[in-house]
């Protein structure tokens, strides 16, 4: 994943990087560190979060953070049942969003949650 490496003052004594000390005046290296976040965070990332049946990332990195899908509903369910239940979604989904929810409704019926 990330790195981080103290690196002393050996760049700061090849480049003269220097700053001024405070108390005596006197000019001194300054000591550095090096921090780098690669992709192997993310490999680690879908690591952690991932499994046979996906990935959930959390809401702050995912690109969808609700999926409103509308359960119960069979073969024999009315349609204007069906109808007035995902108007019900799309009315949350609408609601969601407004409130800055990154949402989308999944009407589907030829698929079942995993």
């Amino acid at each position: 994943g990330a790195t981080s490496h103290h690196l002393g003052q050996n760049f700061s004594k090849m480049f003269d990087i220097v700053f001024e000390d405070p108390v005596t005046q006197e000019k001194q290296f300054v000591y550095q560190n090096s921090w780098g976040l690669t992709t192997r965070s993310i490999g680690v990332l879908v690591m952690v979060h991932g499994d046979n049946k996906g990935l959930v990332l959390p809401p702050r990195v995912a690109s969808v953070q609700v999926i409103i899908m509308p359960v119960g509903v069979t073969a024999k369910t009315p349609e204007e049942e069906k109808e007035s239940l995902f108007a019900a979604c799309k009315t949350l989904e609408s609601e969601l969003i407004g409130g800055g929810v990154r949402t989308r409704t999944d009407l589907r019926d030829n698929v079942t949650p995993a």
